[in-house]
């Protein structure tokens, strides 16, 4: 029994693993690969130059490859890159990068994406990350592995958001957001460090003391970047648990 629905369209060219699951009225481009065993829901459009992976969701009427939403776009080949069971929810769009960047929009491994998201034209998604319902990533944004971002959140375009990182809801972001720290509010601003996050991914209670103290160095004690930034390197090497994230966090504030 065929796994591509009667109604669907699968252009001349494209490169379906003979395990996916296309459904009704689903396209898929010329230019699509698709690994094993990734299931496409109804009416969704895979287009332009893209990849995706193996053992991935995508849901009904997600929009993926589609064109870059940026003015200076002028048909160039540029690439959307998904790798390995990811979940993509219904009405997501997901759009290919541009020339002024690196060219392709990349989305790693095993990330849960909500309804409605938006990720822009040469965003750099890590693996393991959450992008709740309604979250809109303007382009070029970097977002670390493991990081949240909360529903009907905001995301300025070129902005980073560190590993292990959380943006609370309905938040409108400007500005970085280092590893391990939670932000909130419109503007997003700071308010420490993501403990319960941190701890159910295993970061033993001195690691998050480490990251708690170099919170307070970044952000509590009227301490310019600078120096802040030699006290955190101190920190870094002090022996323990915390010294690889805190140099996560250093290296961060460094780039």
């Amino acid at each position: 029994m065929s796994r591509i629905h009667p109604t669907a369209i699968i252009e001349s060219g494209a490169q379906l693993d003979e395990s996916v699951e296309i459904g009704p009225y689903a396209v898929v481009g010329a230019h699509v690969t698709i690994g094993a065993r990734t299931t496409v829901g109804s009416h969704s459009v895979i287009e332009g130059h893209t990849t995706i992976g193996e053992d991935n969701r995508i849901g009904h009427y997600a929009s993926v490859g589609g064109r870059p939403q940026d003015m200076k776009y002028r048909d160039e080949p540029t690439q959307l890159v998904i790798g390995n069971r990811n979940t993509i929810r219904e009405f997501t769009t997901i759009h290919t990068g541009t020339v002024q960047d690196k060219g392709v929009t990349t989305l790693g491994d095993d990330n849960w994406i909500m309804a409605y998201v938006h990720i822009g034209h040469d965003c750099q998604i890590g693996s393991n990350v959450i992008l709740s319902s309604n979250a809109q990533m303007a382009g070029h944004v970097i977002i670390g592995d493991h990081a949240i971002v909360g529903g009907m959140s905001g995301v300025h375009q070129f902005v980073r958001i560190g590993a292990h990182s959380m943006l609370g809801g309905a938040s409108a972001l400007v500005q970085d957001i280092p590893p391990f720290v939670i932000a909130a509010g419109n503007k997003a601003e700071p308010h420490g460090i993501n403990v319960e996050g941190c701890a159910r991914r295993g970061f033993s209670p001195d690691a998050i003391s480490a990251l708690r103290s170099a919170y307070r160095l970044l952000y509590k004690n009227g301490l310019s970047l600078e120096e802040a930034k030699v006290q955190l390197r101190e920190l870094a090497t002090a022996g323990g648990d915390g010294d690889e994230p805190v140099r996560a966090l250093v290296e961060f504030v460094e780039q």
